[in-house]
């Protein structure tokens, strides 16, 4: 039997209502988990004998402004012993209101899931690790999101180094 299959199979006869679509987009499966399933399916997922995802290796979001909901959670994950790979996807509307921490089927999910909150804004329930982590404590705002402002410094060029330096402070005598 096709793994991506037994994948699906295994999760609707535990939990039916978990899947809303799947997605198979150049041989990576993707299957989309109601955030109020997601945990379940994790667990499910890990302790099957014969899925055995072991290794979560990455969570991250995607801001999906101007749609709505503005948030999809992606949690990759990999059975080591059957060398598969599969993505489960969570859709968050609030990032105030975000998935149930995946700490308790892999410990290393504080660490990722603070990532997520440290440059998208997403809380995960139960996670009380929540803190910056790559931006500096008083850091206003989550850079990774589509709306946040950007800022920049235009670059000086020999073309262009006269009115560049017309708006540099010069330093006082």
């Amino acid at each position: 039997m096709n793994r991506d299959r037994l994948v699906v199979d295994k999760i609707n006869a535990a939990l039916p209502e978990a899947i809303e679509e799947t997605l198979d987009f150049r041989g990576e499966q993707t299957l989309f988990i109601k955030k109020d399933q997601i945990k379940a399916v994790c667990q499910l997922l890990r302790d099957d004998a014969d899925l055995q995802y072991n290794f979560l290796s990455d969570i991250n979001a995607d801001d999906l402004l101007p749609d709505f909901p503005r948030f999809a959670i992606n949690y990759q994950i990999y059975s080591i012993s059957n060398q598969h790979r599969i993505r489960l996807r969570v859709y968050v509307e609030d990032p105030d209101n975000g998935p149930e921490t995946m700490a308790s089927v892999w410990p290393i999910a504080t660490w990722l899931e603070t990532e997520v909150w440290d440059l998208m804004g997403v809380r995960f329930k139960g996670n009380g690790s929540l803190r910056r982590l790559f931006m500096p404590e008083d850091w206003q705002g989550h850079p990774l999101r589509k709306d946040y402002p950007l800022g920049y410094e235009e670059v000086q060029f020999s073309f262009n180094w006269e009115a560049i330096g017309a708006r540099k402070p010069n330093p006082q005598e």
